[in-house]
């Protein structure tokens, strides 16, 4: 009967996470959909890729859409015999962003049931992590993978409680296993990189228990077995997303370093310090997971637009020359942040009770649980410190495997986002359960850790101007007085009115706890209080990041590269940033348009107008120069500092011309021009000239100022690919492209002589080949980035095609880890029964 009406309040809290994810959502109610910036960016990347599925039905593995071309594991390509990707599917059927956050919601409600085995405070629990402000902060920006791979942290870690702690060997693995190969399949191994460091204390902790003899050493192996096949398998599972990625990633700005200059030494792996540190988390910046405009919030608060009109109405009242203005604009960044990193969306903010009550949990909570929460939450704090910590990062960095290749290390206060709530449900039912406790050491720590917490708040709110400061250094090195005192008193209203707002919420939790350890309160109601201010309080915060601003019409959504406007547009757009940034490209979008429909052949277009490296508006109507992606190929990411940091007159058009731009889009939003390139190369020509060159330096330095046309610079180590193959001029020969496919071009090439045919595509060496004459030869690589193949006099066919051997392999390993899984979970379900069958009594 108990078990029964467990269930039904497990069904009912289901059914709570439900709708709340539906009322914060409401504007899906009417059609409307989420508008997510890198969402945009990613439908005009993926064009190419997403044309071809539909067209052919069948996937490419490579897209010429942007940056000259590259693979499409980070674009969005899907795998064949994917079936874990196939159940995420499933457990994603709410539209977006109600299925993340019932993601979010439900796991964490395991994990409690897991931890504490009471409903109540695994409810409680999952509206903690669930409105945790950042995961709203990273939907809103269209972080999606990120959110997607945290909401399978809590099942992950639910199933390796129950196997070390709960000694639920089957349904563990069970769990694990299928959590583990969710997790890899959203896709963000970052975010799972960062989640593992945090468990590599849960393993220390559970080793020092049985070492100690507080549990078994037989129980200890047994388990860190079985969870260690659990992670093969869900790695395996996942198998050609990771196999293909792992491939790819060498060859990406997450590699070795190919160049040597200032900030880069050649072979060293990873990214530059300066690139991985830059949004490094503030030392007392860390205080925003209490307080949620610590620092302030996001560099575009709500307030921000009233703030920016007093000062531009206080610059032109007090600044007369233009030397003054220049002081000033030196100084600028955002109004409403001033925090350490270059700018921000928002605060990790974790939610005062949330705070106050993890606090207690590292009283009150078993140390089963304490101390490895305790040490991964501390750990993970200071490495998001990053560069303001430079001892830890640089061990890390130098050190710690895989840890240099991914930047923002802020983005690991994830951990403390997780293991907050869950040591404060912890921590909370052993306050009302555990009679261990005294009732005089709950009422200690009460008051000591209240007492803290509300006196901290005290502090900042009298002192907070000079400890706090509400400036940086760059605002008070160039701003005059009347501005910089302007701000520091706005800012500082904006932090006191949540530093308050703070301190009542920790008030009100406080009073429930003392009130309900008097025997004044049943703990049913001091639950509920603490539950509805928590939701009340994360609730109004995560709404100044998502809310309904955020979402707009479908036609919006499904289509950001208007190429016309009108009156309706203008309208559904009016007061909106976003789209009325999506209107201002109109122009540019239809100049885009245009250039496609008129000229159906194979090229590329470089876009000055919207940011050639940061847009994806010419992806999604013809082949770019640009695009934007945070994991470019390593040899185009070269390129890019070389030549178009500084837009050289003479050597950037000669790079362009390497890399067909057959149309440059210059001039403005309003009044763009689509002007033809009569200089770029085609899409493959025959040198005679071969430069040979010892480094990659003179490599990439050379092929700014070469006739390209005449003349290919090859790498020296590549020497012996022209033993027996000599290379002739002959005015007379030609090579031209006879059918274009993103992962299949097919030439035909007539010549007098042996020649060098030089392609304009991205050269990787993972994947393509080469054919001449239906024979697959040898290329190498020419012009720092670009394949080369030596052709025999003659007429010849030439064709490449994009076959990675890799996702076959992986879909193979896949599949059969996926046998495995179901294999071994059948078998452990038929043990479990035969037990409880052996354990019955004979009658």
């Amino acid at each position: 009967m108990a078990k029964n009406k467990n269930l039904i309040y497990i069904a009912i809290s289901l059914v709570v996470f439900i709708i709340l994810a539906f009322l914060y959502s409401t504007p899906v109610f009417t059609g409307k959909q989420l508008f997510q910036h890198d969402i945009v960016q990613y439908r005009g990347g993926a064009k190419e890729l997403l044309d071809y599925r539909a067209n052919f039905g069948k996937e490419t593995y490579w897209s010429d859409s942007m940056f000259g071309g590259m693979p499409t594991y980070q674009m969005g390509a899907q795998f064949r015999g994917d079936i874990i990707k196939s159940i995420d599917g499933f457990l994603n059927f709410f539209p977006r962003p109600v299925n993340y956050l019932f993601l979010l919601f439900s796991g964490f409600f395991f994990l409690g049931l897991v931890a504490v085995r009471n409903w109540k405070y695994a409810l409680l629990g999952a509206t903690f992590f669930g409105l945790s402000t950042y995961f709203y902060i990273i939907i809103a920006a269209g972080h999606n993978g990120k959110v997607h791979t945290i909401a399978y942290f809590a099942p992950l870690l639910a199933g390796i409680l129950l196997v070390y702690i709960r000694k639920k060997y089957v349904l563990g693995f069970i769990v694990t296993t299928l959590f583990m190969g969710l997790q890899i399949a959203a896709n963000h191994p970052q975010m799972t990189y960062y989640l593992f460091l945090a468990l590599g204390f849960l393993f220390i902790s559970e080793l020092v228990r049985a070492i100690q003899k507080k549990t078994p050493m037989k129980h200890f192996i047994i388990s860190s077995v079985i969870l260690a096949v659990s992670f093969v398998i869900g790695v395996g599972m996942n198998s050609q997303r990771i196999m293909a990625n792992a491939e790819y990633v060498k060859e990406t700005v997450r590699g070795k370093q190919i160049l040597n200059n200032d900030s880069h030494t050649s072979g060293k792996s990873g990214m530059d310090k300066e690139s991985m540190l830059m949004w490094s988390y503030g030392k007392l910046e860390t205080l925003n997971l209490f307080i949620p405009r610590l620092m302030g919030g996001g560099s575009q608060e709500p307030e921000g637009k009233e703030i920016m009109n007093r000062v531009q109405e206080l610059v032109q009242e007090n600044v007369s020359t233009q030397s003054e203005m220049d002081r000033i604009s030196k100084g600028f960044s955002g109004v409403t942040y001033w925090g350490d990193q270059p700018g921000t969306s928002g605060p990790a903010y974790q939610g005062a009770i949330v705070c106050f009550l993890a606090l207690l949990g590292f009283f009150f909570a078993s140390k089963k649980y304490r101390y490895w929460i305790l040490g991964a939450s501390i750990l993970t704090v200071l490495l998001a410190w990053g560069s303001n910590f430079m001892i830890l990062s640089d061990f890390f960095i130098d050190f710690v495997p895989f840890y240099n290749k991914f930047r923002a290390p802020s983005s690991i206060l994830v951990v403390v986002e997780l293991l907050f709530p869950l040591i404060a449900i912890i921590g909370l039912y052993r306050f009302f359960t555990d009679e261990k406790l005294s009732g005089e050491y709950k009422q200690k720590i009460l008051l000591y850790v209240s007492g803290g917490i509300l006196g901290l708040t005290l502090i900042l709110l009298i002192f907070g101007k000079p400890l706090l400061g509400f400036a940086t250094y760059n605002e008070k090195t160039y701003f005059p007085p009347f501005l910089l005192d302007y701000l520091v008193e706005e800012r500082f209203k904006l932090f006191r009115i949540d530093a308050i707002k703070a301190f009542i919420y920790v008030a009100i939790a406080a009073g429930a706890l003392f009130l309900s350890l008097k025997k004044k309160l049943n703990p049913n109601i001091a639950l509920l209080i603490i539950g509805v201010v928590s939701v009340f309080d994360l609730w109004t915060v995560n709404k100044r990041y998502l809310n309904d601003d955020n979402y707009v019409d479908k036609i919006f959504a499904t289509n950001p590269f208007q190429t016309e406007t009108s009156d309706l547009l203008a309208e559904k757009a009016a007061g909106n940033p976003s789209l009325e940034s999506i209107l201002a490209s109109v122009n540019v979008n239809k100049t885009l348009e245009t250039i496609a429909e008129k000229d159906k052949s194979h090229y590329r277009v470089f876009n000055n107008i919207l940011g050639t490296f940061s847009e994806t508006n010419t992806s999604y109507f013809t082949n770019s120069i640009g695009g934007y992606h945070a994991v470019k190929l390593r040899r185009y990411d070269d390129v890019i500092n070389e030549y178009f940091q500084i837009m050289d007159s003479v050597k950037v058009p000669n790079v362009l011309n390497l890399l067909n731009a057959k149309y440059w889009v210059m001039g403005g939003p309003e009044q763009p021009q689509a002007m033809p390139n009569a200089k770029a190369n085609g899409n493959a020509w025959f040198v005679s000239d071969l430069k040979f060159v010892d480094t990659p330096n003179e490599e990439i330095k050379q092929i700014g100022v070469i006739n390209s046309k005449k003349t290919a610079v090859i790498a020296s180590s590549d020497k012996s690919y022209f033993t027996g193959k000599p290379v002739q001029a002959d005015s007379t020969a030609f090579i031209n492209l006879t059918s274009y496919q993103p992962n299949e071009l097919e030439f035909k090439s007539q010549s007098k002589t042996p020649q060098l045919a030089v392609f304009s595509e991205i050269y990787y060496p993972h994947g393509w080949k080469m054919f001449v004459d239906e024979k697959e030869v040898p290329y190498i690589k020419a012009d720092y980035l670009l394949r080369a193949v030596h052709v025999p006099a003659g007429t010849h066919s030439i064709k490449m095609i994009f076959e990675p051997t890799v996702i076959e392999t992986g879909k193979w390993v896949s599949l059969l880890s996926f046998g495995l899984f179901i294999l071994l979970s059948i078998l452990g379900v038929f043990w479990i029964f035969r037990q409880r069958k052996e354990q019955q009594p004979a009658a």
